[in-house]
Formats: C-alpha cells, sequence, structure tokens
C-alpha cells in the first residue's frame, strides 16, 4: 500500500473484526474503531494517523443508523479520488452462529429473534459494500492466530510492495472459498489418494508434489496458468488491486491441489509479485 492509503475494515459481525484490529496495531497501524461513516472522508483525507502511521478504520453495523451512510461516504472517497482499501470479513452462517453462542453475547441485528435472523438481517445490509470490497477474507476456518497470521501476511510492515498472492488449497467436498477471486479445479489430474503409499501424505511432500507434478500435462498446466496470472498483474495493479486470492481445489484439500498450490506461488513470485501458498484443508479428514 502507498504510504497515503486507508484501510476501511468491516464486515459481518463475529467474523473476527477485533482480532484484525488488534493485528493491526501490533503491525503499527493507527486504528478508529467503530467510526461513525460520515467522518471517513475528514479522515482519510488526512492520509495518516498518529506519528506517522497508518490508518485503519472499523466501521461496523455496532453504528445502529450511522452505519446506513457507508455507501454513500464511500461513494464521496472515490468522487474525490482519496486512496483507501475496504477490506471485509465474512464466514459462514454455521460458524458465525457457533461463535455467537461460544460467547453467549446476542447479535447486534438479533432483537428478539434467532441469532439466524440477525446474520440474515446484517447480510442484506452488507450486501452492497461486500460487493465493492477491494480484499475479502474468509475466518471460517481460522483460529485467533492463523487469522493473526494471514493479516500479517497481507498488510506487514503497514505497506504492500507491488502484488501479494495468495494461493490457497482447498478440497471440494469443504465447500469454494468464499474470499476466492479465482478459482482452479485440479481434478483433472491422476489422485494420488489412490496410491497406498501415498494416500497418508499430503502435497508438501517431495513423494507426492513429484508425482503430482509429473503426471502427464500439469507441468504444461501450471506454466500456462502462471503465464495468465502474470499478464492479469498489471491490469490489477493498474485498477489498484494489491491482493488476489487464488484458490486450488481439488476433492479434498490433502494431495493435487496442495501440490500445485505450492508450486503456482513459486513460479509467481518475482520483483513485482510477492506469492504464498496457504493450505485450508490440509489435516481436516
Amino acid at each position: 500500500m502507498t504510504s497515503n492509503e486507508t484501510l476501511v475494515l468491516t464486515g459481518m459481525s463475529g467474523a473476527g473484526r477485533s482480532t484484525v484490529a488488534h493485528a493491526l496495531e501490533d503491525l503499527g497501524w493507527y486504528v478508529v474503531d467503530n467510526l461513525p461513516p460520515a467522518l471517513l472522508p475528514a479522515l482519510v483525507g488526512k492520509g495518516t494517523g498518529s506519528q506517522g502511521k497508518e490508518y485503519a478504520v472499523v466501521v461496523d453495523v455496532r453504528g445502529g443508523h450511522f452505519f446506513d451512510e457507508l455507501t454513500a461516504a464511500l461513494a464521496e472517497l472515490k468522487k474525490n479520488g482519496s486512496a483507501y482499501r475496504l477490506v471485509f470479513l465474512d464466514a459462514t452462517d454455521q460458524a458465525l452462529v457457533q461463535r455467537f453462542e461460544s460467547t453467549r453475547r446476542p447479535h447486534p441485528l438479533q432483537g428478539g429473534d434467532r441469532i439466524v435472523d440477525g446474520i440474515a438481517r446484517e447480510r442484506a445490509k452488507l450486501e452492497e459494500v461486500r460487493a465493492e470490497c477491494d480484499i475479502a477474507i474468509d475466518t471460517t476456518n481460522l483460529n485467533v492466530h492463523q487469522l493473526e497470521k494471514r493479516i500479517g501476511e497481507i498488510f506487514g510492515g503497514g505497506k504492500i510492495q507491488g502484488i501479494r498472492i495468495n494461493v490457497l488449497s482447498f478440497g471440494y467436498k469443504y465447500g469454494i472459498p468464499v474470499d476466492s477471486d479465482l478459482v482452479l479445479d485440479c481434478r483433472f489430474i491422476p489422485n494420488p489418494h489412490w496410491i497406498p503409499e501415498l494416500r497418508p501424505l499430503t502435497g508438501l511432500t517431495s513423494q507426492v508434489s513429484e508425482k503430482v507434478l509429473s503426471s502427464e500435462g500439469v507441468s504444461e498446466f501450471v506454466k500456462d496458468y502462471v503465464a495468465l496470472i502474470n499478464s492479469m498483474v498489471p491490469g490489477y495493479m493498474h485498477e489498484g488491486k494489491k491482493y488476489v486470492t487464488i484458490s486450488v481445489g481439488c476433492t479434498g484439500g490433502k494431495h493435487r491441489s496442495v501440490a500445485i498450490a505450492e508450486e503456482i506461488a513459486r513460479q509467481l513470485s518475482s520483483n513485482d509479485c510477492s506469492a504464498y501458498a496457504t493450505h485450508r484443508d490440509v489435516g481436516r479428514e
């Protein structure tokens, strides 16, 4: 991120905004929590916070009727050409319900109804904002420490040099990650699961990785896909998109997708592109 950009952090209640806010503070950001959206244009115009730190502003439905002004505030920022990034935290309804039940706290929009009713109201209220976000982070399968690590990877030091690409492996039987920008299907590759000596291993081992990458047509497939992404990077940079999630899927998220994600991340890394692989479903079976 450039030195004058501000993060606007929002998303579903229970998706981890407090954890992210604390992680950003630990990384040196100046975090303003629960700001009325109408004040956003004035704050973003300042560019940097206390002692030259980067600003991160948390805006959410706790603001009540003030939150309804967020769309208008973001439109004003765009009109003024203000530099900001909109970060949206999300999780599945099931995960959110479990988190609220574990803390025994009501959803802010629940009223006298059920937690799921409050979640549904919030999703409807945030639908337009979610569609406009620059960075979406799905926290469904992340614990507190994993989420803090993800924030460090994206915003470490307060700045992003070039474009950062998260190549995320997953298993289709567990669902496609909701924060995917691009989805790549690896189920056409022969599955090491059916090889007894490879079944208990993962794509992080040399045995599985070599088997997957040496399958017919796979090396060419990876090379062509990396070339496609590299051709997109200048456009992403021009449009101001600094963080991209490429989700790579196979059936269980253990063998093929893991090996392919690691190889794509390795080949993508360059001076203008920082790529790293993460693996959502390894160890889940």
